[in-house]
């Protein structure tokens, strides 16, 4: 995950608050800090497509990847809203899905975490060939 988002970046530390802080993390200002669900979301965005858990349709190209980090960023938004007890501010959730997908887009835009990304969960062709040409054979003899 420091690949992508380290300890000290606004999204890790966004991340560390709401979780260690969870019981009371919305109660320290009358409405919702949308910063701060926005950065969290796109943390738990990367470590969920990392973790492989509900990838079941694997992206082909930066627009089906970024797709999907919004996707996952915006279902930990719903939750972080909804275990809320502060208000959202009007146009508040179009805030945090924006400032939620500007951050994807800027992790992917550094270095080759695209093509990391992409190529991450995919299977290892050669590893996937070998197994194919090195089956055993066996000899059958016909009565």
């Amino acid at each position: 995950m420091d690949r992508f988002l380290g300890p000290h970046t606004p999204e890790a530390m966004a991340h560390h608050q709401l979780t260690e802080n969870w019981f009371n993390w919305d109660m320290d200002h009358p409405s919702l800090n949308e910063t701060l669900i926005a950065g969290c979301a796109s943390y738990q965005a990367f470590n969920r497509y990392l973790s492989g858990h509900d990838l079941y349709i694997l992206p082909r190209s930066r627009r089906e990847l970024v797709k999907i980090l919004q996707r996952y960023a915006h279902d930990a938004i719903h939750n972080a809203i909804a275990k809320a007890r502060s208000t959202l501010e009007e146009g508040g959730y179009s805030r945090i899905c924006h400032l939620a997908d500007e951050s994807i887009g800027k992790v992917l835009d550094q270095n080759d975490n695209t093509s990391y990304l992409l190529e991450l969960h995919r299977p290892q062709r050669d590893h996937m060939s070998n197994n194919l040409t090195a089956s055993p054979s066996r000899h059958i003899t016909i009565k």
